[in-house]
């Protein structure tokens, strides 16, 4: 069975603009990574499905799970950020990291 990894999604940076999606690689010190511009739409599946495979991956028959937190922990009156996550694998022949 093929190595799994985690990959993640989240837009960075108060009024950033860009969504950022990027691969846990522990003990490597630059992770796979791509951006969007953009914080508005939400990429989609199809968008990020493209974007793993660019990068070499593909998602391991699981769906999205989302996360919301607060920007201030235990400050429910604070602004909600968006943590997007799926377990992916390497695809046959790799992509660009």
């Amino acid at each position: 069975m093929a190595e799994t990894f985690r990959a993640q999604m989240a837009a960075y940076g108060p009024g950033s603009g860009a969504w950022r999606l990027f691969v846990v690689r522990f003990g490597e010190s630059d992770w796979p990574e791509h951006n969007w511009a953009r914080t508005t739409p939400v990429p989609t599946p199809v968008e990020r499905a493209e974007a793993l495979a660019d990068l070499g991956y593909e998602v391991a028959g699981a769906e999205w799970e989302w996360l919301e937190y607060s920007t201030v922990p235990n400050d429910p009156a604070s602004p909600v950020r968006l943590l997007a996550a799926v377990s992916v694998r390497e695809t046959t022949g790799g992509g660009v990291t």
